[in-house]
């Protein structure tokens, strides 16, 4: 218990060097993530016989993920970064991977909610151009996504950022001379593991087409809510109010935008069969 209370003093971020070129572990996770997104939309989409070709399907992830970064970094640097007006003034400096020494420090400060924004837009956009069924893929996101997810929340973990709260349970860690939640394996738990299962339940009786993407995005704001009382709010902002912290009230607001959708479909479904 001891070494693992001390991980971060026994461990480096870094993987390997490769002509002086420093590979991360968080890199390395984030590749594993988005080829076992990939793999599991393909899997799924043959398990189910879903009505989208491996073309399309290989194309559109390349789209998503544009989107993905794209919304990650702005959206940062619009809700949690500081220096917002020096970034829009100075643009060329939003995906600068090297600090002012000249190292390479990679791309620091994603936002997931951005994420969320760039990632549906990408979609609309791709669906639009090459006439495919957005519900139809956003499905598949919905089955794909939550287990590469779990990667993605490790390789936070890895790379020493986005950690609890102070706590004195005996798994925590030490960040700093200070014992704290491993919030990110938790949020790697039910952001990942238990949204994956629901979300694949849901499946098995699936009544409409988008229901998978909205119960994804419901279960996940759930999930995310009850993770944020384990995570340090972030240092810019601390708590915004009511003792909540932005994550969680950006969390609340997607519930309460896929439960309006949600409850909006049903109702639908039930007068197109009545």
């Amino acid at each position: 218990m001891e070494f693992w209370q001390n991980i971060y003093a026994n461990f480096d971020v870094v993987a390997f060097e490769f002509f002086g070129f420093k590979v991360h572990w968080y890199g390395i996770m984030y590749v594993i993530a988005l080829l076992l997104a990939l793999y599991l939309a393909k899997f799924f989409v043959k398990k189910f016989n879903l009505d989208i070709d491996s073309k399309h399907l290989d194309n559109y992830f390349i789209w998503v993920e544009l989107g993905v970064i794209l919304g990650a970094r702005l959206g940062y640097i619009l809700i949690y970064d500081s220096h917002t007006l020096y970034y829009f003034t100075h643009p060329w400096q939003i995906f600068n991977p090297f600090d002012i020494n000249g190292e390479f420090v990679g791309i620091r400060g994603m936002s997931y909610h951005g994420a969320i924004i760039g990632f549906l837009l990408a979609t609309f956009l791709f669906c639009k151009k090459y006439k495919q069924r957005l519900w139809l893929y956003l499905d598949v996101v919905a089955l794909s996504v939550p287990l590469a997810y779990v990667f993605g929340r490790v390789g936070n973990f890895l790379n020493q950022e986005l950690f609890g709260r102070v706590s004195d349970v005996p798994w925590g860690i030490y960040v700093d001379g200070l014992l704290r939640h491993p919030s990110q394996l938790y949020e790697a738990f039910l952001e990942g593991v238990v949204v994956f299962i629901i979300v694949y339940l849901f499946k098995l009786r699936q009544k409409f087409e988008g229901e998978l993407i909205i119960v994804y995005a419901g279960v996940y704001s759930l999930a995310r809510f009850v993770c944020e009382f384990y995570r340090e709010p972030d240092f810019e902002l601390g708590f915004v109010a009511f003792g909540l912290s932005m994550g969680q009230i950006l969390s609340l607001i997607m519930f309460i935008v896929a439960l309006f959708f949600y409850l909006f479909f049903k109702k639908n479904l039930m007068y197109l069969k009545g």
